[in-house]
């Protein structure tokens, strides 16, 4: 018979890749390149290098602890071995925290993409609907849902491939009518490849570190994945390399069809102009449609991960209320936890109303601290591991990944206001504090 009180195993490694591949290409590629682009010049390209160095070594991390967790539940089950459980619940609270505030701060952004369709209907509606679908999507089964974010991210690499391939077309037609050399010289005939210097390559990393940010949502399925051990390290492994050259070779033909000063100041994606210069129709349409899609999927997994991480957490809780949260449908999905996750989109839209702009620059900007420091405390937990299992190459690369880490903390440290670094300290305060020893972890 069945066990209804544990997550079903529907995933596959098909569904992982492209997942993990979803929750790394959103928005922050289609919409937000321009602003690393504006930080840096023509050093974002190392910004964007050396973001998917750090991304590759905290991913091996997570590799090595799901290949060594026996029984692997959320972050928690895979850092708690190494960190301990006080640690391993403050990580899976701060990862269910930045979820909490992407999928409100995303819900917001598609409303006003929407709105450039459909100015008269209020941004609160469009909110409705997004919450209303990817309660239904998550509610209906981890199959359904799985499938959804196949295809979604499946459009999305699509739109990637057909830029990088009128790009291809376009540099090829500059090559032709100039030479190879003058192509290339777009890269330093506007101030030198890095115009702003250290400081700017910095400055776009953090926007870069941001983008790439939501790899790690792998982690999450592993209770749902059949054969977890197998599928996952090989979904890691293929979509490493694919997630960062659907950031390098786009912004390389991007920077060579025009100069990086044009694709900084410009108000359209960057897609928008490789396109219009395809002379497509409807360009500018078509890549809101798909920032709109790339969002709403991104809030979709959001969903997903936070109502898992809830789940988890309040299984361990003795009190009623944790029960009657952390319960599963008929179908397996644990409903009370995604109804009270997609809830959390009503709430932000109230406090939106009230507070405006106010209330998203505070969160949005609390966002890149959490990456980091969950890209921390797995990289450390596999450092530990490495360290038990006396593997030099694994150490190396979590010790690399967290000085990397630390660095670039630093220089948000430097660059976000300080009612930032102080809402998301009391943030990480609060969760430090509220604490509370779990029971032991039966099967989830």
């Amino acid at each position: 018979m069945e066990n209804t009180h544990t997550l079903k195993k529907r995933m596959t490694s098909r569904h992982i890749a492209m997942i993990a591949l979803g929750g790394a290409i959103g928005a922050g590629l289609f919409k937000g390149s321009a602003s690393a682009i504006e930080s840096a010049g023509p050093a974002v390209l190392v910004a964007y290098f050396l973001g998917g160095l750090v991304l590759f070594f905290v991913m091996k991390s997570l590799e090595q602890l799901i290949l060594s967790s026996e029984n692997p539940h959320g972050l928690s089950g895979l850092v708690q071995p190494y960190l301990g459980a006080r640690a391993a619940d403050f990580t899976d609270w701060v990862y269910w925290s930045l979820w909490m505030i992407n999928i409100i701060a995303e819900a917001v952004a598609a409303a006003s993409f929407l709105q450039l369709w459909f100015a008269q209907v209020p941004t609160w509606i469009f909110v409705l609907i997004i919450a209303a679908l990817t309660s239904l999507i998550n509610l209906f089964s981890v199959t359904f849902f799985a499938e959804t974010e196949y295809w979604l991210a499946f459009i999305k690499i699509s739109v990637i491939i057909l830029l990088i391939l009128f790009g291809l077309f376009l540099v090829a037609q500059m090559v032709f009518h100039t030479n190879l050399v003058t192509a290339l010289s777009g890269l330093t005939a506007h101030g030198g490849f890095a115009p702003h210097g250290f400081k700017g390559v910095m400055n776009s990393l953090l926007i870069v570190i941001y983008s790439y940010g939501g790899s790690e949502l792998i982690a999450i399925t592993v209770s749902e994945t059949e054969n977890p051990k197998k599928a996952i390290p090989k979904a890691i492994r293929g979509v490493i390399g694919r997630i960062i050259s659907f950031y390098i070779v786009p912004m390389f033909l991007l920077l060579l069809i025009y100069s990086w000063q044009t694709l900084a100041a410009s108000s359209m994606s960057p897609f928008v102009m490789v396109f219009n210069k395809m002379h497509l129709p409807f360009a500018s349409d078509l890549v809101n449609f798909i920032i709109v899609l790339a969002l709403f999927s991104s809030i979709n997994s959001g969903i997903y991960a936070s109502s898992r991480l809830l789940f988890f957490r309040l299984k361990q809780r003795s009190s009623r209320l944790s029960g009657h949260i952390a319960k599963l449908n008929r179908k397996q999905v644990p409903q009370r936890a995604v109804l009270f996750c997609s809830g959390t989109l009503y709430i932000g839209v109230v406090l939106s109303y009230f507070l405006g702009d106010r209330l998203f620059n505070y969160l949005a900007g609390s966002l890149s601290y959490t990456v980091l420091l969950v890209w921390f405390l797995i990289s450390l937990a596999g450092f530990l591991l490495a360290l038990k299992k006396r593997v030099w190459s694994a150490k190396s690369m979590s010790l690399g990944a967290m000085l990397a880490l630390v660095l670039i903390f630093i220089g948000i440290l430097l660059t976000n206001p300080i009612g930032v670094t102080l809402f998301t300290g009391a943030l990480y305060l609060i969760i430090l504090f509220s604490y509370r020893r779990s029971k032991p972890a039966d099967e989830l």
